[in-house]
């Protein structure tokens, strides 16, 4: 422990570290991760008048619900006012921050079955629509949903051609290439207002996402005798006896009570037989083929059904139960949540083994909003009440439950599909695993940085690799290009108070981001705008151009270029002050990146943004870096985080700057003072002059060095 307290001492004693800079760092760190979790209430934009606007006669605009901020809508009948459906806005119920840290708000209307009757965009900030791809694509993609249900099953695509019902439980949607992350989070935003608005009011179960629930296979079809279905377990056997039943109740007011029970202990007090009938391989082996039909006739798309067969004492069905309604005396739940199981009110012919004793059949009916999900154990509650007492008696209730757990040969498994941000990580795991490696290699090659400058030209191989692999995987490939858009959109996510959780939806960006955020407390802003920025990397490419045509290098004179630099500070300033006030003028102003231009949408896109692109990279063959050293806003803001950097990892010699200068006349970001010191929120970690500093035949302090070992000493032998 000692030796770290000394080290972090001598380090604030260099001047690396201030103390108070990193209580600052780690502050800020610990309100990021914070707000991760953090959601924030906000409120709609629509009036009553201005539904009435867009839903004219014959339809009526009910009052708003004071409880769920939604909108009925009724149609004008002859004799009563029918539901349409209920319209309500994403906002009020779904606000995901976009990649600009502002939620999309949509207004949604959704029929009483739980489909989509319309879909439509009231604002949005998504930097790839606004100014970029346009709102065409986005609405494009969100008119898809229209007639869609969400008891199916969405999984978005990026470039089929357009949206194809697989099945009645199935169905893709065309994503948009250069807006991935953004339409994920769209997706995100309706399905999870809308299913909030159907487990409040269309009766789909608390708690339970369609998307995430496993669904019987209708294709499998197996042969089994009434005894296979019990002995492997397809049809669950539950007896208890009277005495299992009076063991539950000792020690309760309703302990010998039942007379019958104390008298008989062995005698049965309920045989139930529980079988999960929609099953195929179960229901068909179970029921005769005319009785299998009339089920399915009973049942709409998504429906379940539970077949029980009961005798004993005890039977599930009370003497006042109403055919058509629920029972009280058994219960469906499903992780801890209550399934509404209604009786179908039908006679069902059963297969029966010769001699087979049968009870009293009841079959109920899960309705596909309640969310029943196949892959998980069905759990069964049996209330047994006993009454203390005559005039006014007393309940006592004791439950008894067993579970039943579908083979998984019967079911495809649930997804997470690419609706939540779970999925799309997994849909992306090969970039993943492609950035990770990347990251691990430039990590290595940053700590032994005296191996790799040891020879320049295997150096200057792998610098130009790694950019090349920068500009086309990390950039043109994965979309992975930070920007100041990332930093507005954390700006205005705190200010606001809203989750942080939209960067999860681009797992690309999310990594880059972490990696930035510890090089920048390693090394400073160099990392990322020396070695992983997609643009830095294309202005690197376009400088080497300038020089094959030999276009002249102009260096500007040290005032000159210090002043210059400090233009990205102002950008930066005016951006954050914007995105604290205004989020359009903030979406004008970060049009200063000409990131999405060159990077997300690879030049397509309108030619006032197009040209001034072009600009800035023929302006880099004459002035090197001229946009990242002069006009970056985000190089501007990691320059001021870096720096809270911990090593000043640059090696120096006293030489430096005094009286040698070849470094500094050498770096051409120009970011070597003339004492020789590095200006490490101008530096751009190219290691140019880590190569000098090790070359005997480059660093001045060293060609001396060499120079003077190499004199002979002249020995006078001659004796007079």
């Amino acid at each position: 422990m000692k030796k770290k307290t000394d080290f972090v001492d001598s380090l604030l004693r260099n001047g690396s570290l201030r103390r108070s800079s990193l209580v600052l760092l780690w502050s800020f760190l610990g309100c990021l991760s914070s707000l991760l979790n953090t959601s924030a209430t906000l409120a709609g934009v629509m009036t009553h008048e201005e539904l009435v606007r867009r839903y004219p006669p014959p339809y009526i605009v009910g009052e708003k619900d004071i409880n769920t901020p939604v909108w009925p809508i009724y149609q004008q009948n002859a004799t009563e006012n029918r539901l349409v459906g209920y319209v309500f806005e994403s906002i009020d119920l779904a606000p995901i921050p976009g990649f600009a840290g502002v939620p999309l708000n949509l207004l949604i209307t959704l029929d009483p079955q739980g489909s989509f009757l319309d879909v439509k965009v009231l604002s949005q900030h998504e930097p790839v629509f606004v100014d970029g791809l346009g709102e065409g694509p986005l609405i494009s993609f969100i008119n898809q949903y229209k007639g869609l249900s969400l008891k199916q099953n969405m999984r978005i695509l990026t470039g089929s051609n357009s949206a194809k019902n697989l099945s009645d439980e199935s169905a893709q949607l065309d994503g948009i290439t250069k807006a991935t992350a953004s339409v994920h989070i769209i997706n995100q935003t309706i399905l999870s207002s809308a299913l909030r608005v159907a487990r409040k009011k269309l009766g789909f179960a608390e708690g339970r996402d369609p998307e995430l629930m496993g669904r019987i296979k209708p294709d499998v079809l197996e042969s089994h005798s009434i005894n296979d279905l019990i002995d492997s377990g397809l049809i669950e056997h539950v007896i208890l006896s009277n005495a299992e039943i009076e063991k539950k109740f000792m020690g309760t007011k309703g302990s010998g009570l039942d007379a019958d029970a104390t008298a008989h202990p062995k005698d049965t007090f309920l045989d139930l037989y529980m079988a999960y009938v929609s099953v195929p391989s179960i229901g068909r082996n179970l029921l005769s083929e005319a009785a299998w039909k009339k089920l399915q006739n009973r049942l709409e798309p998504g429906d379940q059904a539970i077949l029980i067969v009961s005798k004993g004492r005890y039977s599930i069905i009370a003497e006042d139960f109403v055919r058509g309604g629920t029972s009280d005396r058994i219960i469906l739940k499903q992780d801890n949540l209550p399934i509404e199981m209604r009786d179908l009110n039908m006679d069902l012919e059963l297969k029966t083994n010769p001699g087979m004793e049968m009870g009293a059949v009841t079959v109920f009916k899960i309705n596909s909003q309640a969310g029943l999900d196949p892959s998980r154990p069905l759990d069964f509650v049996l209330p047994v009440t006993r009454y203390k007492g005559i005039i006014f008696p007393e309940k006592i209730n004791q439950d008894f439950t067993f579970s039943f757990t579908l083979p998984a040969r019967f079911y495809t498994a649930p997804e997470s599909d690419n609706k939540s941000w779970v999925g799309i990580w997994h849909d992306k795991r090969g970039e993943i695993i492609v950035l990770i490696i990347g990251l691990a290699v430039l990590t290595l090659a940053l700590v032994f940085q005296k191996i790799l400058v040891a020879q320049e030209r295997r150096f200057k191989a792998f610098r130009n690799v790694y950019l090349l692999f920068t500009l086309f995987f990390i950039g043109w490939y994965a979309q992975g290009q930070l920007s100041i858009v990332n930093l507005t959109g954390l700006l205005q996510a705190l200010v606001a108070v809203r989750s942080l959780g939209y960067f999860l939806y681009d797992p690309v960006t999310m990594i880059l981001l972490i990696f930035v955020c510890i090089s920048l407390v390693m090394w400073g802003r160099g990392t990322f705008c020396g070695w992983l920025c997609p643009f830095g990397a294309l202005q690197e490419f376009s400088a080497k151009i300038g020089k094959l045509f030999k276009f002249p290098q102009i260096r500007l004179k040290p005032t000159t270029d210090t002043r210059l630099k400090w233009v990205k500070y102002l950008v930066l300033a005016v951006i954050v002050v914007s995105a604290i006030f205004s989020s359009r003028i903030t979406d004008m102003i970060v049009e200063i990146e000409p990131f999405k231009t060159a990077i997300t949408l690879n030049f397509m896109r309108s030619w006032p943004f197009v040209l001034y692109a072009l600009g800035l990279l023929v302006a880099n063959m004459f002035v090197y870096k001229f946009f990242c050293r002069f006009l970056c806003p985000f190089g501007a803001g990691l320059a001021v985080l870096g720096r809270f950097r911990i090593l000043n990892w640059i090696p120096r010699r006293k030489e430096c700057g005094k009286p040698c200068q070849i470094c500094r006349h050498q770096c051409a970001y120009q970011a070597i003072a003339r004492d020789g010191k590095i200006q490490y929120e101008e530096c751009f970690q190219c290691m140019d002059c880590v190569i000098v500093y090790a070359s005997d035949e480059k660093c001045a302090p060293l060609m001396l060095e060499k120079r003077r070992t190499r004199i002979v000493p002249i020995v006078d032998t001659h004796t007079s």
